[in-house]
Protein backbone atom coordinates (compact mmCIF):
# COMPACT_ATOMS: atom_id res chain seq x y z
CA UNK A 1 0.00 0.00 0.00
CA UNK A 2 1.37 3.24 -0.72
CA UNK A 3 2.40 6.41 1.25
CA UNK A 4 0.97 9.73 1.66
CA UNK A 5 2.95 12.15 4.25
CA UNK A 6 1.60 15.24 5.92
CA UNK A 7 2.60 18.44 5.91
CA UNK A 8 3.41 19.29 9.76
CA UNK A 9 0.73 20.42 11.75
CA UNK A 10 -1.70 19.20 9.25
CA UNK A 11 -2.67 16.17 10.99
CA UNK A 12 -4.54 18.35 13.46
CA UNK A 13 -8.02 17.75 11.93
CA UNK A 14 -7.89 13.75 11.35
CA UNK A 15 -6.32 13.78 15.38
CA UNK A 16 -10.08 14.87 15.86
CA UNK A 17 -11.39 12.11 13.35
CA UNK A 18 -12.37 14.85 10.49
CA UNK A 19 -12.60 12.07 7.74
CA UNK A 20 -11.14 14.15 4.85
CA UNK A 21 -7.32 15.01 3.84
CA UNK A 22 -7.24 18.12 1.39
CA UNK A 23 -4.78 18.13 -1.06
CA UNK A 24 -2.86 21.22 0.63
CA UNK A 25 -2.35 19.22 3.64
CA UNK A 26 -0.14 16.75 1.43
CA UNK A 27 3.47 16.83 2.08
CA UNK A 28 4.80 14.43 0.05
CA UNK A 29 4.04 10.60 -1.24
CA UNK A 30 6.08 7.34 -1.39
CA UNK A 31 4.49 6.71 -4.92
CA UNK A 32 1.77 8.39 -6.67
CA UNK A 33 -1.35 6.48 -6.00
CA UNK A 34 -3.94 5.97 -8.59
CA UNK A 35 -7.28 7.26 -8.21
CA UNK A 36 -9.27 4.58 -6.06
CA UNK A 37 -6.21 3.14 -4.66
CA UNK A 38 -5.91 2.79 -1.04
CA UNK A 39 -3.58 4.58 0.73
CA UNK A 40 -1.86 5.19 4.27
CA UNK A 41 -1.47 8.35 5.69
CA UNK A 42 1.24 9.48 8.32
CA UNK A 43 2.00 12.43 10.02
CA UNK A 44 5.32 14.71 9.34
CA UNK A 45 7.05 12.35 12.27
CA UNK A 46 6.28 9.54 10.78
CA UNK A 47 3.47 8.39 12.50
CA UNK A 48 0.37 6.25 10.93
CA UNK A 49 -2.86 7.97 11.58
CA UNK A 50 -5.10 6.85 8.58
CA UNK A 51 -5.91 4.58 6.08
CA UNK A 52 -8.03 5.49 3.31
CA UNK A 53 -9.20 5.75 -0.34
CA UNK A 54 -7.03 8.17 -2.31
CA UNK A 55 -8.81 10.20 -5.18
CA UNK A 56 -8.00 12.88 -7.52
CA UNK A 57 -9.13 16.82 -6.47
CA UNK A 58 -9.55 19.34 -3.54
CA UNK A 59 -10.55 16.25 -1.44
CA UNK A 60 -7.09 13.70 -1.52
CA UNK A 61 -7.86 11.15 0.74
CA UNK A 62 -11.47 10.01 2.36
CA UNK A 63 -10.64 8.11 5.28
CA UNK A 64 -11.97 4.66 5.72
CA UNK A 65 -10.62 3.82 9.54
CA UNK A 66 -8.16 5.67 11.89
CA UNK A 67 -6.78 2.44 12.79
CA UNK A 68 -4.31 0.56 10.95
CA UNK A 69 -6.32 -2.44 9.56
CA UNK A 70 -6.87 -4.23 6.39
CA UNK A 71 -9.99 -2.81 4.36
CA UNK A 72 -11.48 -5.84 3.21
CA UNK A 73 -14.53 -7.49 3.17
CA UNK A 74 -14.28 -8.32 6.97
CA UNK A 75 -14.15 -4.81 7.21
CA UNK A 76 -16.85 -3.40 5.20
CA UNK A 77 -19.31 -6.34 7.26
CA UNK A 78 -18.24 -4.54 10.56
CA UNK A 79 -19.32 -1.51 9.19
CA UNK A 80 -22.30 -2.10 7.78
CA UNK A 81 -23.65 -4.49 10.41
CA UNK A 82 -23.34 -1.20 12.84
CA UNK A 83 -25.16 0.60 10.01
CA UNK A 84 -27.85 -2.13 10.21
CA UNK A 85 -27.33 -1.84 14.26
CA UNK A 86 -28.42 1.72 14.08
CA UNK A 87 -31.21 1.44 11.68
CA UNK A 88 -33.07 -1.24 14.37
CA UNK A 89 -32.26 1.03 16.88
CA UNK A 90 -33.96 4.08 15.56
CA UNK A 91 -36.96 1.99 14.46
CA UNK A 92 -37.07 2.35 10.51
CA UNK A 93 -36.77 -1.36 9.70
CA UNK A 94 -40.12 -2.18 11.45
CA UNK A 95 -43.84 -3.18 10.42
CA UNK A 96 -45.12 -1.03 7.71
CA UNK A 97 -41.99 0.72 6.47
CA UNK A 98 -39.37 -1.55 3.88
CA UNK A 99 -38.10 1.75 2.61
CA UNK A 100 -34.88 3.41 4.86
CA UNK A 101 -31.04 4.62 4.29
CA UNK A 102 -28.71 1.57 5.57
CA UNK A 103 -25.36 3.98 4.65
CA UNK A 104 -25.14 7.57 4.44
CA UNK A 105 -21.37 8.18 3.75
CA UNK A 106 -19.10 10.08 6.13
CA UNK A 107 -22.34 9.46 8.59
CA UNK A 108 -21.58 5.86 8.87
CA UNK A 109 -17.95 6.08 8.41
CA UNK A 110 -17.70 4.68 5.01
CA UNK A 111 -17.52 8.25 2.80
CA UNK A 112 -18.16 7.95 -0.88
CA UNK A 113 -21.22 5.18 -0.02
CA UNK A 114 -24.76 5.60 -0.16
CA UNK A 115 -27.19 2.34 0.16
CA UNK A 116 -30.56 2.91 0.61
CA UNK A 117 -32.87 0.15 0.86
CA UNK A 118 -36.27 -0.78 -1.05
CA UNK A 119 -38.11 -4.01 0.31
CA UNK A 120 -35.29 -6.49 -0.61
CA UNK A 121 -33.34 -4.44 -3.08
CA UNK A 122 -30.72 -2.88 -2.06
CA UNK A 123 -29.48 0.27 -4.09
CA UNK A 124 -25.62 0.97 -3.87
CA UNK A 125 -24.57 4.25 -4.52
CA UNK A 126 -20.14 5.47 -4.86
CA UNK A 127 -19.86 8.54 -4.81
CA UNK A 128 -15.55 8.27 -5.03
CA UNK A 129 -13.59 5.99 -7.46
CA UNK A 130 -12.27 4.18 -4.41
CA UNK A 131 -15.71 2.41 -3.24
CA UNK A 132 -16.68 2.20 -7.25
CA UNK A 133 -13.38 -0.08 -7.09
CA UNK A 134 -14.58 -1.76 -3.60
CA UNK A 135 -18.51 -2.42 -5.17
CA UNK A 136 -17.85 -6.03 -5.56
CA UNK A 137 -16.31 -6.64 -1.71
CA UNK A 138 -19.44 -4.21 -0.37
CA UNK A 139 -22.26 -6.10 -1.85
CA UNK A 140 -20.97 -9.34 -0.34
CA UNK A 141 -20.26 -7.94 2.91
CA UNK A 142 -23.70 -6.05 2.11
CA UNK A 143 -25.33 -9.80 1.63
CA UNK A 144 -23.53 -11.48 4.55
CA UNK A 145 -25.15 -8.69 6.61
CA UNK A 146 -28.50 -8.40 5.78
CA UNK A 147 -29.16 -11.82 4.65
CA UNK A 148 -32.18 -13.20 2.78
CA UNK A 149 -33.76 -9.50 3.70
CA UNK A 150 -31.72 -8.34 0.35
CA UNK A 151 -32.26 -10.36 -2.91
CA UNK A 152 -31.36 -7.63 -5.23
CA UNK A 153 -28.57 -5.18 -4.92
CA UNK A 154 -28.85 -2.70 -8.28
CA UNK A 155 -25.53 -0.60 -8.63
CA UNK A 156 -26.44 2.98 -9.40
CA UNK A 157 -23.47 4.96 -9.75
CA UNK A 158 -23.51 6.14 -13.37
CA UNK A 159 -24.44 10.02 -12.52
CA UNK A 160 -22.58 10.18 -9.78
CA UNK A 161 -18.88 9.44 -9.96
CA UNK A 162 -16.44 11.89 -11.01
CA UNK A 163 -16.93 12.23 -15.02
CA UNK A 164 -12.87 12.28 -15.21
CA UNK A 165 -12.29 9.17 -14.15
CA UNK A 166 -13.14 7.91 -17.18
CA UNK A 167 -14.52 4.70 -15.43
CA UNK A 168 -17.31 3.63 -18.67
CA UNK A 169 -19.47 2.87 -15.49
CA UNK A 170 -23.11 1.30 -16.54
CA UNK A 171 -25.99 0.91 -13.64
CA UNK A 172 -27.08 -2.52 -13.10
CA UNK A 173 -27.69 -5.62 -10.72
CA UNK A 174 -24.62 -7.05 -8.91
CA UNK A 175 -26.95 -9.24 -7.63
CA UNK A 176 -30.33 -10.68 -8.72
CA UNK A 177 -32.29 -9.16 -10.90
CA UNK A 178 -36.34 -8.77 -9.70
CA UNK A 179 -37.86 -5.91 -11.15
CA UNK A 180 -40.33 -5.72 -8.85
CA UNK A 181 -40.35 -1.51 -8.10
CA UNK A 182 -42.88 -1.14 -5.78
CA UNK A 183 -41.83 -0.29 -1.41
CA UNK A 184 -44.03 0.49 1.31
CA UNK A 185 -43.19 4.02 3.48
CA UNK A 186 -45.26 4.13 6.62
CA UNK A 187 -48.13 2.02 4.44
CA UNK A 188 -47.96 4.07 1.88
CA UNK A 189 -46.55 2.04 -1.68
CA UNK A 190 -44.78 3.87 -4.17
CA UNK A 191 -42.95 2.75 -7.55
CA UNK A 192 -38.88 2.87 -7.42
CA UNK A 193 -37.65 4.27 -10.20
CA UNK A 194 -33.65 2.87 -9.16
CA UNK A 195 -32.68 2.67 -12.97
CA UNK A 196 -33.18 6.18 -14.21
CA UNK A 197 -34.59 7.97 -11.00
CA UNK A 198 -32.85 10.63 -9.42
CA UNK A 199 -31.09 9.67 -6.44
CA UNK A 200 -30.97 5.76 -5.66
CA UNK A 201 -34.93 6.62 -7.52
CA UNK A 202 -36.82 7.62 -4.04
CA UNK A 203 -35.99 10.77 -1.31
CA UNK A 204 -35.96 8.52 1.47
CA UNK A 205 -34.92 11.94 3.41
CA UNK A 206 -38.18 13.45 3.60
CA UNK A 207 -39.56 10.50 5.03
CA UNK A 208 -40.75 12.05 8.64
CA UNK A 209 -41.49 15.20 7.23
CA UNK A 210 -44.07 13.78 4.91
CA UNK A 211 -45.76 12.16 7.85
CA UNK A 212 -45.51 15.21 9.47
CA UNK A 213 -47.13 17.37 6.59
CA UNK A 214 -49.66 14.45 7.33
CA UNK A 215 -50.96 15.98 10.45
CA UNK A 216 -51.41 19.79 8.38
CA UNK A 217 -53.65 18.30 5.18
CA UNK A 218 -56.89 17.45 6.38
CA UNK A 219 -59.55 20.00 4.70
CA UNK A 220 -56.54 21.74 3.16
CA UNK A 221 -56.10 22.95 -0.65
CA UNK A 222 -52.57 21.39 -0.77
CA UNK A 223 -49.85 22.36 -4.07
CA UNK A 224 -46.70 19.89 -4.11
CA UNK A 225 -44.05 21.96 -6.27
CA UNK A 226 -41.01 19.65 -7.48
CA UNK A 227 -43.18 16.98 -6.50
CA UNK A 228 -40.90 14.49 -8.33
CA UNK A 229 -42.63 11.04 -7.85
CA UNK A 230 -45.05 12.50 -5.40
CA UNK A 231 -44.35 11.10 -1.60
CA UNK A 232 -45.65 14.45 -0.23
CA UNK A 233 -49.07 13.94 -2.34
CA UNK A 234 -50.30 11.38 -1.21
CA UNK A 235 -49.36 11.67 2.38
CA UNK A 236 -51.34 14.83 1.91
CA UNK A 237 -54.22 12.95 0.68
CA UNK A 238 -54.30 10.19 3.31
CA UNK A 239 -54.00 13.18 5.64
CA UNK A 240 -57.31 14.18 4.06
CA UNK A 241 -56.44 16.86 2.06
CA UNK A 242 -59.45 18.38 -0.14
CA UNK A 243 -57.81 18.87 -3.28
CA UNK A 244 -53.94 18.15 -4.10
CA UNK A 245 -51.98 19.26 -7.13
CA UNK A 246 -48.48 18.45 -8.19
CA UNK A 247 -45.73 20.03 -10.45
CA UNK A 248 -43.13 19.08 -11.78
CA UNK A 249 -40.75 20.09 -14.88
CA UNK A 250 -40.50 16.89 -15.50
CA UNK A 251 -43.43 14.65 -17.44
CA UNK A 252 -41.81 11.73 -16.41
CA UNK A 253 -42.03 12.84 -12.83
CA UNK A 254 -45.44 13.51 -13.30
CA UNK A 255 -46.47 10.01 -14.94
CA UNK A 256 -45.07 8.55 -11.94
CA UNK A 257 -46.68 10.62 -9.55
CA UNK A 258 -49.75 9.80 -10.37
CA UNK A 259 -48.90 6.30 -10.82
CA UNK A 260 -47.78 6.39 -7.24
CA UNK A 261 -50.78 8.13 -6.45
CA UNK A 262 -53.15 5.35 -7.78
CA UNK A 263 -51.79 2.63 -6.11
CA UNK A 264 -52.44 4.31 -2.79
CA UNK A 265 -55.55 6.08 -3.70
CA UNK A 266 -57.19 4.52 -7.18
CA UNK A 267 -59.41 6.87 -9.33
CA UNK A 268 -59.47 9.50 -6.75
CA UNK A 269 -60.26 12.94 -8.16
CA UNK A 270 -58.45 14.64 -5.24
CA UNK A 271 -55.45 15.07 -7.29
CA UNK A 272 -53.61 16.41 -10.21
CA UNK A 273 -50.67 16.63 -11.57
CA UNK A 274 -49.08 19.34 -14.13
CA UNK A 275 -45.52 19.11 -15.91
CA UNK A 276 -44.64 22.69 -15.63
CA UNK A 277 -42.22 24.97 -14.73
CA UNK A 278 -42.57 25.75 -11.18
CA UNK A 279 -42.03 29.83 -11.40
CA UNK A 280 -44.49 29.38 -14.34
CA UNK A 281 -47.02 27.98 -12.57
CA UNK A 282 -47.13 29.78 -9.51
CA UNK A 283 -46.90 32.95 -11.65
CA UNK A 284 -50.67 32.01 -13.28
CA UNK A 285 -52.18 29.36 -10.93
CA UNK A 286 -55.82 30.76 -9.97
CA UNK A 287 -56.64 28.03 -6.65
CA UNK A 288 -56.57 29.21 -3.23
CA UNK A 289 -53.67 26.71 -1.73
CA UNK A 290 -53.91 26.69 1.74
CA UNK A 291 -50.90 24.31 2.16
CA UNK A 292 -47.95 24.94 -0.25
CA UNK A 293 -44.61 22.36 -0.12
CA UNK A 294 -41.52 23.79 -1.61
CA UNK A 295 -38.84 21.36 -2.31
CA UNK A 296 -36.59 21.95 -5.25
CA UNK A 297 -33.71 20.15 -6.37
CA UNK A 298 -29.91 21.53 -5.00
CA UNK A 299 -29.90 25.20 -5.95
CA UNK A 300 -26.14 25.36 -5.33
CA UNK A 301 -23.92 22.47 -5.44
CA UNK A 302 -20.60 23.92 -4.80
CA UNK A 303 -20.00 27.41 -2.37
CA UNK A 304 -19.32 29.09 -5.93
CA UNK A 305 -22.96 28.96 -6.49
CA UNK A 306 -24.14 29.92 -3.18
CA UNK A 307 -24.84 33.49 -4.02
CA UNK A 308 -27.14 33.03 -6.79
CA UNK A 309 -28.62 29.68 -4.89
CA UNK A 310 -29.61 32.71 -2.04
CA UNK A 311 -31.42 34.28 -4.38
CA UNK A 312 -33.62 31.40 -5.91
CA UNK A 313 -34.47 30.75 -2.84
CA UNK A 314 -35.82 33.94 -2.17
CA UNK A 315 -37.34 34.25 -5.35
CA UNK A 316 -39.20 30.97 -4.78
CA UNK A 317 -40.66 31.98 -1.52
CA UNK A 318 -41.72 35.24 -1.99
CA UNK A 319 -43.66 34.10 -4.93
CA UNK A 320 -45.40 31.34 -2.33
CA UNK A 321 -45.71 33.68 0.11
CA UNK A 322 -47.52 36.15 -1.95
CA UNK A 323 -50.26 33.24 -3.62
CA UNK A 324 -51.21 31.34 -0.58
CA UNK A 325 -54.02 32.01 1.70
CA UNK A 326 -54.59 33.90 5.13
CA UNK A 327 -53.71 30.83 7.95
CA UNK A 328 -52.02 28.72 4.95
CA UNK A 329 -48.95 26.77 5.84
CA UNK A 330 -45.48 26.49 4.17
CA UNK A 331 -43.23 23.33 4.17
CA UNK A 332 -39.69 25.25 2.90
CA UNK A 333 -36.84 22.72 2.04
CA UNK A 334 -33.45 23.56 1.11
CA UNK A 335 -30.72 20.46 -0.02
CA UNK A 336 -27.90 22.27 -1.27
CA UNK A 337 -25.25 21.30 1.59
CA UNK A 338 -23.27 24.54 0.11
CA UNK A 339 -26.29 26.50 1.78
CA UNK A 340 -26.19 26.34 5.79
CA UNK A 341 -29.56 26.73 7.73
CA UNK A 342 -28.89 30.39 8.68
CA UNK A 343 -28.46 31.13 5.28
CA UNK A 344 -31.44 29.47 4.09
CA UNK A 345 -33.50 30.48 6.74
CA UNK A 346 -32.31 34.57 6.06
CA UNK A 347 -33.47 34.24 2.42
CA UNK A 348 -36.87 32.51 3.35
CA UNK A 349 -37.33 35.44 5.82
CA UNK A 350 -36.14 38.16 3.00
CA UNK A 351 -38.69 36.19 1.23
CA UNK A 352 -41.63 37.08 3.80
CA UNK A 353 -40.16 40.57 4.23
CA UNK A 354 -40.42 41.37 0.70
CA UNK A 355 -44.27 39.91 0.66
CA UNK A 356 -45.29 41.70 3.00
CA UNK A 357 -46.61 38.49 5.11
CA UNK A 358 -46.40 38.05 8.89
CA UNK A 359 -44.94 34.77 9.50
CA UNK A 360 -44.20 32.42 12.79
CA UNK A 361 -42.47 29.32 12.29
CA UNK A 362 -43.69 26.05 13.66
CA UNK A 363 -41.16 23.66 12.90
CA UNK A 364 -37.27 23.44 11.84
CA UNK A 365 -36.62 20.55 10.02
CA UNK A 366 -33.83 18.57 8.99
CA UNK A 367 -32.65 15.25 7.61
CA UNK A 368 -33.92 12.01 9.37
CA UNK A 369 -32.17 9.79 11.36
CA UNK A 370 -31.20 6.91 9.39
CA UNK A 371 -28.62 9.94 7.78
CA UNK A 372 -27.28 10.67 10.57
CA UNK A 373 -24.57 13.22 10.58
CA UNK A 374 -20.88 11.85 11.93
CA UNK A 375 -20.18 14.52 14.84
CA UNK A 376 -16.55 14.46 13.22
CA UNK A 377 -17.90 15.81 9.85
CA UNK A 378 -20.70 18.49 10.37
CA UNK A 379 -20.62 18.91 6.34
CA UNK A 380 -22.62 15.96 6.53
CA UNK A 381 -25.90 18.35 7.80
CA UNK A 382 -27.47 18.90 4.35
CA UNK A 383 -31.30 19.27 4.44
CA UNK A 384 -32.74 21.97 5.71
CA UNK A 385 -36.40 22.79 5.89
CA UNK A 386 -39.39 25.46 7.59
CA UNK A 387 -42.92 24.96 8.10
CA UNK A 388 -44.18 28.23 8.66
CA UNK A 389 -47.49 29.77 9.43
CA UNK A 390 -48.49 32.47 7.04
CA UNK A 391 -51.08 35.41 8.69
Amino acid sequence: MKSIFLKRGKDESLRRFHPWIFSGAIQRMSEEPEEGEKVMVFTSENEYIATGHFQIGSIMVRVLSFDNETIDQSFYERRLATAKDVRRCIGVMDGDNNTYRLVHGEGDNLPGLVIDIYGNTAVMQAHSVGMHLDRQIIAQALKAVMGDDILNIFYKSEATLPFKAELGQENGFLLGGDTDDVAMENGLKFHVDWLKGQKTGFFVDQRDNRSLLEQYSKGRKVLNMFCYTGGFSFYAMRGGAELVHSVDSSQKAIDLTKANVELNFPNDKRHEAYAEDAFKFMEKMQTPYDLIILDPPAFAKHKDALRNALKGYTRLNRKAFEKIQPGGILFTFSCSQAVNKDQFRSAVFTAAAQAGRNVRILHQLHQPADHPINIYHPEGEYLKGLVLYVE
